[in-house]
Formats: structure tokens, C-alpha cells, sequence
């Protein structure tokens, strides 16, 4: 990347209109209910950095969230990282390591929208169905939240 670049409505998501909700239970309650889990959620993890490095903020709470799990980015089938901006973006993915055919697969923020408020859901359900599709095993969902705050949840197939 250009060290002095700069963000465009190129390279950043667009702020969209958009409503999500997701349904989280105990497996016993969803079954008493003739329900089918799709998945478990394993552990979450927040974490902060300095401010002036908004964006950074998932590195250190997915690392702190796969140690929890006992996993590493090689254990995880797919990366549902939030793109607020391509840089930031692409400065997760490059610090984990993460496998760029595990990132993202269906798109996200730039191509898909980023509305504030229902991210996190989107990126879970996303992230949900393409484990089924390709019949893995762990999702990793994050998001950078303003201020240095990042925020990453760990799901597992059923």
C-alpha cells in the first residue's frame, strides 16, 4: 500500500439503510422448539488500541479470542472481517496472516454496504451460511469500532 495515501469513496463502504437480527439460544431450548442450530457461538473478544490507529482494533481481540479457543488462523475455514475502508481492511488480514481464499469470500463492506448498527449481524449470518456451503468448521466475525475498539466472535458449525 501507498504509506501516504488516502481514503476515497473508492476504497471505503458506503453507509447504508439496513435491519438484522439473529436468534441466539441455548442448543437444548432451540431443540425443545423443534429448532435446528446452525452453529455455536465458541468465545468473543474486545480489545483497544490508540485511537489514531482506529481500525487495528480486531488484530489484537482476534488473537486474543483464538488463544481463549486454543485455535490458530490455520484452524479457521472462514474470515468475516468487517471493511470500513480497504486500509483497514487489509491491514487485519495482513497482520494476522489471514489466507486471502478464506477472507471475506462473498464480499463485504465496499461491495456490499456497511450499515452502522446491523454489521455485525450481516457479517455473522454471512459468515453462517458460507460455513454450511462449504461444509467447514470455524467462522472468525470482526469488526474495528471507532475510537481503537475492535471486537471478534468465534462461531462453530453444527
Amino acid at each position: 500500500g501507498k504509506k501516504e495515501g488516502t481514503v476515497t469513496a473508492g476504497n471505503a463502504s458506503g453507509l447504508n439503510d439496513a435491519a438484522a437480527a439473529l436468534v441466539l439460544m441455548e442448543r437444548q431450548a432451540a431443540e425443545d422448539q423443534g429448532l435446528k442450530p446452525m452453529a455455536r457461538l465458541l468465545g468473543y473478544s474486545f480489545a483497544g488500541v490508540e485511537p489514531k490507529y482506529m481500525g487495528i482494533g480486531p488484530v489484537p481481540a482476534i488473537r486474543q479470542l483464538l488463544e481463549n479457543a486454543n485455535l490458530s488462523v490455520t484452524d479457521i475455514d472462514i474470515w468475516e472481517i468487517n471493511e470500513a475502508f480497504a486500509a483497514q481492511a487489509l491491514a487485519v488480514a495482513g497482520d494476522l496472516e489471514i489466507p486471502v481464499d478464506k477472507l471475506n469470500p462473498n464480499g463485504s463492506g465496499i461491495a456490499l454496504g456497511h450499515p452502522i448498527g446491523a454489521t455485525g449481524a450481516i457479517l455473522a449470518v454471512k459468515a453462517l451460511h458460507e460455513l454450511k456451503r462449504i461444509q467447514g468448521r470455524y467462522a472468525v466475525v470482526s469488526l474495528c469500532i471507532g475510537g481503537g475498539q475492535g471486537i471478534a466472535a468465534l462461531f462453530e458449525r453444527y
